[in-house]
């Protein structure tokens, strides 16, 4: 699995590779549009030739109708090359029309499957990435990607096929002259490689540190209340200020090395120009050169100084590319959760085991140190068909984890879980996720209307069964909101109360009638009126249904046919309420918020 990149001030370095094979994995998604990519580089290649024949008709004009005062021969050299000029200019319009939608195109593709991608991985991917590092892979770094298959791809084939073009035709005109030109080439080369391997460096912290900063941002606006409820407006502004410096300063690091290949790469094919400048006027005023060829020679040399200065540019843009494609294939390459799945043919179904059943369950996470203990250690524990068993266990117990597993949230480490005597590893996760509904303790809504948030919990559920939910959760207040079920509830749903959410959440989790339910602490943020009503109906939907129920109040547990208790990682007993008060301290301590220290000497 990948692991999401820190930036240097974090103390690793970034990956680097080169610049050709980073880019060369773009190639699955340009395929598509390669015929019109192809073209567009074709035109502008052509376009820019056509700039190189310019000298030529200078050179034949100085030599032939100025030399000879004709005026008709002056008329015919600026209608030709008014036409060079005409042609050239329409054929880079034509270019950037080839390239425009289908680049478009790639850009939307590539969002559209780093998004799909992001479906695909484990809870445990999303855990460790920050939010904002996700979002600058899936705005900023493809849209460098798209300007660069725009732009510097194709000018860094046009351009080097113009210098070879160019320098063919000056070594043609006059060797000597064209061989001072090259002096500069070898510098440069050495140059630009130096650079290339610098400005990766910098180019990967700074686009790490933008995902930093949009992570930040993105906590502001979805903490604003948090924020504005304790006064933290000033330490999250200087916080922010704070890194933003650090990436101005990257920034500045990277401006300086691009003003110095710049610089470098304009200097030396400048000092090389004017050397050949006096060569060719010598030459001329000792007769072995026409002036003709010498204003061709120069006139093709200014016109090879756009190609050349512009490698500096066209190289950051390139390498910034890289660094970019580099940073989506990093997701990209992560392994989806269902990758592991093993094939349908290994179902299994074991003789009169129905229910929701735990082997011998262990669990640890990834990045858990070696020597630390598994979350869940030997969890043993048998839901039977249409039965409620509420799991109880002090905070950090392991309980939440535990129900994580049923629907593949998170993967067993060792051991396995069976509905109805099937392996859930075994299951289709699209079928897995069918089966069993989920309501958490944290209830997440979308951008989306009260209805939308809450038919998500089944395809295909219509206006009957939205409202059968919603009086289940007695979250009826929806008919009484603005649109009704058809209202905005806002990112998150903040414009709804904790309670209200919460209610929302369990009516997504019930209206698709699921076979099996998990439900976190669902009614944590009720007040003792809604709780009972929402109970009631509650045990009419938990009597057809077979149903794991993390609960920590008394009220709770009573919907449940059976209890466990969660202990350090594993299953301490197994009971009825009733049973358990009886017979066990630990569980006694629970249900009466006594922390336990002077109830391990009480009798049953």
């Amino acid at each position: 699995m990948t692991t999401p990149p820190r930036t240097q001030e974090g103390g690793a370095a970034p990956r680097h590779r080169s610049t050709t094979r980073s880019l060369l994995r773009l190639w699955p998604y340009v395929r598509p549009v390669r015929v019109r990519l192809f073209s567009a580089a074709g035109v502008a290649v052509v376009a820019s030739c056509l700039g190189l024949v310019i000298p030529l008709v200078l050179k034949w004009m100085v030599d032939g109708p100025v030399a000879d005062r004709d005026p008709g021969g002056v008329w015919l050299g600026g209608a030709l090359l008014f036409a060079l000029g005409l042609a050239e200019a329409g054929l880079f319009g034509l270019r950037r029309w080839l390239v425009a939608r289908p680049l478009a195109s790639v850009e939307a593709s590539m969002r559209a499957s780093l998004y799909r991608h992001l479906q695909r991985l484990p809870v445990s991917f999303h855990d460790r990435w920050a939010s904002g590092q996700l979002l600058s892979r899936a705005t900023t770094d493809l849209m460098l990607l798209r300007l660069f298959l725009a732009f510097p791809l194709t000018f860094l084939v046009v351009n080097g096929v113009t210098i070879l073009v160019g320098f063919a035709i000056l070594l043609a005109q006059q060797w000597t002259l064209g061989l001072v030109l090259l002096v500069p080439a070898v510098p440069l080369m050495i140059f630009c490689s130096l650079f290339e391997t610098r400005y990766a460096t910098v180019a990967r912290t700074v686009q790490d540190q933008t995902g930093d900063l949009t992570t930040v941002v993105e906590e502001g606006v979805l903490g604003i209340r948090i924020v504005k409820g304790f006064g933290r407006h000033r330490s999250q502004a200087r916080a922010f200020r704070a890194l933003s410096e650090r990436v101005r300063a990257t920034e500045l690091r990277k401006a300086r090395l691009l003003a110095t290949i710049w610089a470098l790469i304009m200097t030396l094919p400048e000092l090389a120009i004017g050397a050949a400048l006096i060569l060719g006027t010598i030459q001329v005023a000792d007769g072995d050169l026409s002036a003709g060829t010498l204003v061709a020679f120069l006139s093709t040399a200014l016109a090879l100084r756009w190609p050349v200065e512009s490698l500096g540019f066209l190289l950051a843009l390139s390498q910034d590319a890289a660094t970019a494609t580099d940073r989506f294939f990093e997701v990209m390459d992560a392994t989806p959760a269902d990758a592991a799945d093993r094939p349908a043919s290994v179902l299994s179904r074991q003789r009169g085991e129905g229910g929701m059943r735990f082997e011998g369950v262990e669990f640890r996470y990834d990045d858990a140190p070696a020597d630390a203990p598994p979350v869940l250690r030997g969890v043993d524990l048998h839901i039977r068909p249409g039965e409620t068993m509420a799991l109880v266990g002090a905070t950090g117990s392991g309980k939440t984890t535990l129900t994580a597993l049923v629907p593949r949230l998170l993967e067993v480490t060792r051991g396995r879980i069976t509905l109805d005597g099937r392996d859930i590893t075994a299951l289709p996760r699209d079928e897995l996720r069918a089966l069993v509904a989920v309501a958490f303790e944290e209830p997440t809504l979308f951008s989306a209307t009260a209805g939308e948030n809450v038919l998500m919990g089944a395809d295909g559920a219509d206006r009957a069964a939205l409202a059968r939910a919603l009086k289940v959760a007695q979250a009826e207040f929806v008919h009484a909101l603005p649109q009704g079920p058809d209202t905005e509830v806002g990112e998150q749903g903040l414009s709804l109360s904790g309670g209200q959410r919460q209610r929302l959440a369990l009516a997504r989790a019930v209206v698709g009638a699921p076979r099996f339910l998990v439900l976190d602490d669902p009614l944590s943020a009720l007040d003792v009126h809604t709780e009972a009503r929402v109970e009631a109906a509650l045990r009419q939907v938990l009597a057809t249904t077979t149903a794991l129920v993390v609960a920590h109040r008394p009220s709770t547990v009573l919907l449940a046919d059976r209890v466990a208790l969660l202990e350090d990682g594993r299953i301490a007993a197994v009971g009825t309420h009733h049973h358990l008060l009886r017979d066990s301290a630990a569980y006694r301590s629970l249900m009466s918020g006594h922390d336990g220290e002077n109830d391990g000497e009480e009798g049953p």
